[in-house]
């Protein structure tokens, strides 16, 4: 099809948007100089990152006496940017305060930015919660890319089953084979419903002391289990599209929230599926754990793991010590990592 055209009004427009953009960047730039060379600044001190709001952020003060307190903070336009979950060191200020410095990170979980780049999302996080549900449905694919992301940052993860009163003659099967399947191979997997709190308890027990993070699908029903896990906060709920069966994306920001008995939890923005085009056909075969006992076995060193003649995975297929579902699944990431590249 051809790319339509713009008039020159049109264009007009377009550039006055962004100028328009850019001065409200400058400005707010400007204001946090300002503040910086005001001297009105109070001593330094640490700080959480709660949300963030571009060069804006929530600041949860960790020390003092203002220690519990959320602050609205510039962040210096020296820094990389900063993310939920992140320790800072900080500033009191009017009207606002400044962030001057991001501390080591222990973990760093990221995303694709719309241009296609990997940005970060959350930070400093210990557990990723990866939630599937009956609808939309859940594919081997989606959730290996969830993994193999894991896996990469060397964060822990845990498969959750949401909507688990959603379960019946026609879908259960499946998915509590699906379950069996990521269970036998060593990771943790629990059923929960944020509607009728089934597994609530034991889900809290988990995220207890921990940083989590819920990733998935829109629609599985992340921010229902948020409001279940932590009464009052009512985050938004999006209604599943019927169209797409993809649901609709009800968090713009990731936030962190604190749980009263220790632990926090990231709410982060629907997240479909993770961008893994910046890594190696080598990284995603050992992200495959069951597959690290035969990996540089084969015959062949460039083995593709198809249909070579002594072939350790496939042999390990044939004699059913790996799923045939994971290798499937292991094939048509690494051929998705071809195109991407």
């Amino acid at each position: 099809m051809k790319k339509k055209l713009l008039n020159r009004r049109q264009l007009w427009r377009i550039q006055k948007m962004q100028d328009d953009a850019a001065s409200r960047s400058d400005r707010k730039q400007s204001l946090a100089d300002d503040t910086l060379a005001s001297g009105t600044l109070g001593p330094e001190t640490r700080g959480l990152v709660i949300t963030h709001f571009g060069q804006q952020l929530d600041i949860e003060a960790l020390e003092g006496e203002a220690k519990g307190q959320l602050f609205r903070c510039f962040q210096r336009s020296n820094l990389d940017p900063l993310v939920t979950g992140d320790e800072v060191i900080w500033q009191a200020g009017e009207p606002m305060g400044v962030v001057v410095a991001g501390l080591p990170r222990r973990s760093i979980l990221k995303r694709p930015s719309k241009s296609g780049e990997l940005k970060p999302v959350a930070s400093n996080i210990d557990l990723i919660i990866i939630v599937i549900a009956s609808q939309p449905e859940p594919h081997f694919n989606l959730i290996d890319r969830y993994l193999v992301a894991a896996e990469l940052t060397g964060i822990k993860p845990l498969l959750l089953l949401n909507k688990a009163d959603l379960l019946d003659a026609t879908n259960s099967s499946g998915l509590l084979d699906m379950l069996a399947l990521y269970k036998s191979i060593g990771y943790d997997t629990l059923l929960v419903s944020s509607k009728s709190h089934a597994g609530l308890t034991e889900l809290i027990n988990l995220l207890s002391d921990r940083t989590s993070v819920f990733v998935g699908q829109s629609g599985v029903g992340k921010s229902a289990l948020v409001n279940a896990l932590l009464p009052g906060i009512d985050t938004l709920e999006g209604a599943l599209s019927e169209a797409e069966s993809k649901g609709r994306h009800t968090t713009t920001s990731a936030r962190l929230f604190h749980f009263t008995k220790g632990g926090n939890l990231i709410d982060s923005p629907g997240i479909r599926e993770f961008g893994l085009w910046h890594i190696e056909p080598g990284q995603l075969l050992d992200a495959f754990v069951e597959f690290r006992p035969f990996l540089g076995s084969c015959r062949f060193r460039d083995c593709q793991h198809e249909n070579e003649p002594d072939c350790k995975l496939l042999a390990a297929v044939k004699e059913k010590i790996i799923d045939p579902r994971r290798l499937h699944s292991y094939q048509m990431i690494r051929n998705t990592l071809k195109e991407e590249f």
